[in-house]
This record gives C-alpha cells, sequence and structure tokens, in this order.
C-alpha cells in the first residue's frame, strides 16, 4: 500500500512539472520521442521527456550529437530494470537493465540525491560519457556533470559506470533491494562491457528523479543557452 501511494504521488509531482513551460524549452523533436515511447512503452515518459529535451537544448548550443543515450529513472525502486539505453541513430532500444544507486540514497528507493563528495549519493541531471579505463571495478567509464551544483563533481567524486557482484536480482529475495554504491551507477558484471562499450567516447546519460529543486534549477531542462555555451566550453563538448 505504501509503495502504490508512494508511486501514486510521485506520478501526480512529476505531471505538474513535465507539463510546466519549462520543458517546451528543449524543443525535443515529436518524432524521436514517439519512437523512442514505442520502442520502451515501460519507460516513465516524463524521465523520457526530461532526457530528450536535456539532450536536444545540449545539442542546439554546442554539444556534439550522440549515438547513444542512456536514461536512470531513480523514481523506480532498484528492484526494477530503471537503466535503459537508446540507439538514437536506430531509434531503439538496446538494453534495459538494473542500475545501483548511492547509499546514503535510499534502501530500495533513492530519494537523497548530492554532488558532493564523500555523499554516498547519486546525482541527477545530465551526464557526458568519457574515457574507459580498467581500476579497481576493472572496467570501467568516466563521466563528466555537466550541471553545477547538482553532478559537475562526478569526476572528483569518481562517480563511475562499474561492474559490481551486489547488482544482482537475488539480492532483492534476501534483503529487498540490490546492493548499493559509494554513488556510481553500479551495473550487472554480465553487462558491464556491453554497457561501457556503447556509452564510452562521449554519450549522453540522464538521470531523472522529480525533485523540485533539480527540475527548477537545470540549465538544461530549462534550456539557458548563454549558462550551457559556458558549461559546454569547460568540457569541450
Amino acid at each position: 500500500m505504501l509503495t502504490f501511494l508512494r508511486r501514486l504521488l510521485l506520478s501526480t509531482a512529476t505531471l505538474v512539472v513535465v507539463t510546466s513551460p519549462v520543458f517546451a524549452a528543449g524543443k525535443l523533436s515529436p518524432v524521436l520521442y514517439t519512437s523512442l515511447a514505442h520502442a520502451a512503452p515501460e519507460l516513465n515518459p516524463h524521465a523520457l521527456k526530461g532526457a530528450l529535451s536535456a539532450m536536444q537544448c545540449a545539442v542546439s548550443n554546442g554539444a556534439k550529437p550522440s549515438r547513444h543515450l542512456a536514461i536512470i529513472d531513480y523514481s523506480q525502486p532498484s528492484t526494477e530494470r530503471r537503466l535503459w539505453i537508446f540507439d538514437l541513430s536506430k531509434k531503439k532500444l538496446v538494453l534495459r537493465d538494473l542500475v545501483a544507486h548511492g547509499s546514503n540514497s535510499g534502501e530500495n528507493f533513492a530519494t537523497q540525491f548530492s554532488n558532493r563528495e564523500g555523499s554516498f549519493q547519486s546525482s541527477l541531471g545530465l551526464f557526458r560519457t568519457q574515457e574507459s579505463y580498467s581500476g579497481t571495478h576493472g572496467y570501467s567509464l568516466r563521466m563528466d556533470g555537466l550541471e553545477p551544483g547538482f553532478n559537475d563533481m562526478a569526476r572528483d567524486r569518481a562517480i563511475v559506470i562499474h561492474a559490481a557482484d551486489y547488482v544482482n536480482p537475488l539480492w532483492s529475495k534476501r534483503q529487498g533491494r540490490i546492493g548499493r554504491s559509494q554513488g556510481c551507477p553500479a551495473v550487472r558484471p554480465q553487462i558491464a562491457r556491453q554497457v561501457i562499450d556503447r556509452l564510452k567516447n562521449g554519450q549522453f546519460m540522464f538521470s531523472w528523479y522529480p525533485d523540485q529543486r533539480w527540475l527548477k534549477s537545470s540549465p538544461y531542462l530549462n534550456c539557458q543557452p548563454q549558462q550551457i555555451a559556458s558549461i559546454l566550453s569547460t568540457h569541450a563538448s
């Protein structure tokens, strides 16, 4: 019952925000949205609209287009396959799977987000993936957060995509959730290489949750050209 009420409240809050003029600013392509929504009918439409609006605003203001787009819908529990990866040129879904959130973001549901080092929380907003490397967690992928105050400390915090044994549906049977990270969007070892190879070298990743402060402040969802141009110039996008 509590889960149902929580989802109802999330849906209501998100609907109010997504139907506001903020999301008109990104000028998302209705053709692309329709194609991806058809390819992934179970994806939260608000998360998809937000991702496409943010990405389109970035590209319209100087960012290089990417072939792939990853969306994480943190309004869904960790036991759900809430990571979605799309091939934008083919307008199709290429992967849907589990993804972890930070240990201090919540239990099965992530509700708290941070950009602060040492917070062990996940971050929201638009990211640009960068180089792959081999590190503590094996084959991993670095990325840069493009939203000041919300995710731009990602590289300093070592927020990367990596494999983790605790991203395992068997954990949910014992603990009611999968394992949690230190803020990284960790994935199952069985799919880590596939995820990283699709997303490395300048793809877009978008982490969604109907957080009012972020939704009202995001330079991409609100499409603020001057601020975005400044941000992208620092990342040589």
